[in-house]
């Protein structure tokens, strides 16, 4: 249980909470939630010691094993697995032990080091840090590599399994679906689901939010509230506690006017001076509710095309990849905008007559796009995703095919490192000036203030802004060039809830074509109508949505799913069977059987229902009471059985077919 009381923090001059009393019980799975600088990430710094309250008190469970995933991470020469299985250090520790003994030949202390690793039931502890990389979206053949050589992206994501993999009480979780694709975080999601401790979440995907938490902590205005439910639940009863308070504030207002009226008209008469005398003090005494302030609607725009072509661009039997001059492992290293991995296969490939080396990512690409296409690009990451857009820019030239643009063509590009190359020392204004020198500043800085730069915010440099500021001015610059396509790789890393909604909307009303790259299914659920899956080296049209991909996902072979159901699967014999009457080649399945497992799942999500309808009951966490943390283990385990029985049923289906 960790409690809040009188609990204050500051940070410098600002004071970022005031006055929160509350208790977070053990089992929750907490979504933090608020605009950008209302303190998330300041609380959790408090919560981990690293500062103290202003005032007030933080109390924790003494013995709490607290998890956080780092913010940085060195260049280490250390193997991925062995960084991630460092998490766990007990048994880091006695795996190192044991390592060690073995060189030395010293058999005592290797039974020591085995008997250490029974205690802490570390003997699979190599293999659980396998599985949440492979979860991450680490091929196996990267296991083994340095962490010095992945990109920053895929750091954070070794830190993120490093956490996982710390024995914990309480885990913190800091954006943990940046730089993840939609693949890794529907696996990040299953996990949380079964994670037995208390979980506090910042993230600014509501889907990610809605499918994982039990209660939203809203920091908003120096206050912290709390509520029961998922994110769509806090906006469903945070709008009627607006509209409560707005019915107080205009009922208020009115008895009021009535006072002041009647005090205003009788309080010289002297037949009236008592009834006006007390009505003075009514008015005294009134509460003052306070009226609902606007909470600051963000709404951006993309401007409309000034030409929006039928046919805009078109790749036809287009091979993509890179071509790479390697003459040696630094050169490789210093190309731009190549992976490790694709680097590796570089390296290994045949160089051509010209000395030059390829590596072939996609092959055979026939995509076309037309004035109103939405198309969400689906496929984990490293299948060419990023390779395709780059391909449809024209920044990658092909290996092989055409690519056909149309004369009117004009690109809008958000690349994963757009953020990144904005000038340091400039402000907004001297972004928009290189783009167009002849501009009148006055029209920069109404434009500016469409995207919430307004007055001298236009004028700031950017390196005091915020990552999600400089997101937006990034967007805001592709804006202004008034784009008939729209080519956006992951473009919500570091947007808040209400800049990812306003996006979304503002994607929504432009005419133009869109290409849409992003782990939000929240914002590729709002904007595209169509999805294609790159994979395996090729660009397939997906005839489905959201959640069938997500279904597909946990069918395909090597998913937990798939695995969980191959081992419900009963076991060949030993010895092949006597001999016996011919047997049609197609399978049936026992129908009895497929009513079992039938009935199995509904059986285990009436179960699950109503542990979470107790769970969403005040009572269940009376003080004292272990009811809550009872419940919360005995609801990890029936969504662990409850996916054990799907994925039988999946499989008796897939007999079926």
């Amino acid at each position: 249980m960790i409690s809040f009381r009188n609990f204050a923090l500051r940070r410098g001059e600002r004071l970022l909470l005031s006055d929160v009393d509350l208790t977070l019980h053990a089992g929750w799975r907490v979504g933090v939630v608020g605009r950008n600088g209302t303190g998330k990430s300041s609380l959790f710094a408090a919560l981990m010691g690293e500062v103290e309250p202003d005032k007030g008190d933080l109390d924790l469970p003494g013995k709490a094993r607290i998890a956080s995933v780092a913010q940085e991470t060195p260049s280490l020469p250390d193997a991925a697995i062995d960084f991630v299985l460092s998490g766990d250090q007990a048994v880091h520790e006695a795996i190192q032990m044991e390592a060690n003994a073995f060189a030395n030949e010293d058999w005592e202390a290797v039974a020591a080091a085995h008997h250490k690793l029974e205690e802490l039931n570390g003997y699979d502890a190599t293999a659980r840090a396998g599985r949440l990389l492979h979860g991450l979206g680490f091929p196996a053949e990267t296991h083994a590599k340095p962490v010095s050589d992945f990109s920053g992206g895929w750091r954070v994501r070794l830190n993120v399994a490093r956490a996982l993999m710390t024995p914990s009480d309480l885990l913190l979780l800091d954006e943990p679906t940046n730089h993840l694709d939609l693949d890794a975080v529907l696996w990040l999601e299953q996990w949380l689901l079964r994670y037995p401790g208390t979980l506090l979440v910042i993230s600014h995907d509501r889907e990610f939010l809605d499918n994982v938490t039990t209660h939203t902590l809203h920091l908003h205005e120096g206050r912290a509230k709390l509520y029961t439910g998922d994110y769509t639940s806090f906006e469903r009863q945070r709008a009627e506690q607006l509209r409560q308070q707005q019915i107080a504030f205009d009922k208020e207002q009115a008895e009021r006017a009535h006072l002041q009226s009647f005090i205003d008209r009788f309080k010289a008469k002297a037949s009236k001076a008592k009834q006006a005398q007390s009505r003075m003090k009514r008015l005294a005494k009134l509460a003052g509710t306070e009226a609902v302030r606007a909470e600051r609607s963000l709404r951006i725009e993309f401007p409309e095309p000034a030409r929006i072509p039928n046919s805009l661009l078109r790749l036809n039997d287009a091979d993509c990849g890179y071509v790479l001059a390697l003459v040696g492992a630094a050169s490789a290293a210093s190309s731009p905008g190549v992976s490790a991995q694709d680097h590796k296969l570089a390296a290994e490939a045949a160089p051509t007559k010209s000395g030059l080396r390829t590596v072939t990512i996609l092959r055979d690409v026939g995509f076309g796009l037309e004035a109103g296409d939405r198309i969400g690009l689906l496929g984990p990451n490293g299948a060419g995703k990023s390779t395709l857009v780059k391909s449809l820019v024209g920044e990658l030239p092909l290996l092989a095919g055409e690519r056909n643009a149309h004369p009117d063509l004009r690109i809008g590009y958000f690349a994963q490192h757009t953020v990144e190359s904005l000038m340091a020392g400039q402000s907004p204004i001297d972004h928009l000036r290189k783009l167009s020198p002849d501009v009148a500043v006055q029209n920069f800085r109404d434009f500016l203030g469409k995207w919430n730069f307004p007055g001298d915010r236009a004028f700031e440099s950017i390196d005091a802004f915020s990552g999600g500021e400089k997101a937006r001015l990034a967007l805001a610059l592709i804006a202004w060039r008034q784009p008939n396509v729209l080519l956006l790789d992951e473009p919500t890393n570091h947007l808040d809830l209400d800049m990812r909604e306003a996006l979304a909307e503002a994607l929504s009303d432009f005419d133009g074509a869109i290409v849409l790259v992003s782990h939000d299914r929240h914002l590729i659920g709002l904007v595209c109508d169509t999805f294609v899956r790159v994979a395996d080296g090729k660009v397939e049209a997906f005839d489905g949505d959201l959640d069938e991909y997500a279904a597909w996902l946990r069918s395909r072979p090597g998913s937990e799913s798939a695995k969980a159901a191959k081992a419900t699967q009963a076991p060949a014999p030993s010895a092949p069977p006597p001999p016996a009457a011919p047997r049609p080649t197609t399978a049936k399945t026992n129908p009895h059987k497929l009513a079992k497992a039938e009935a199995r799942v509904a059986e285990l999500e009436a179960r699950l229902a109503a542990i979470e309808a107790e769970l969403a009951d005040p009572a269940a966490y009376a003080a004292g009471s272990t009811r809550a943390a009872d419940l919360g283990r005995e609801q990890a385990q029936l969504r662990e059985r409850l996916a054990e029985a799907e994925a039988e049923l999946l499989s008796l289906y897939e007999a079926a077919a």
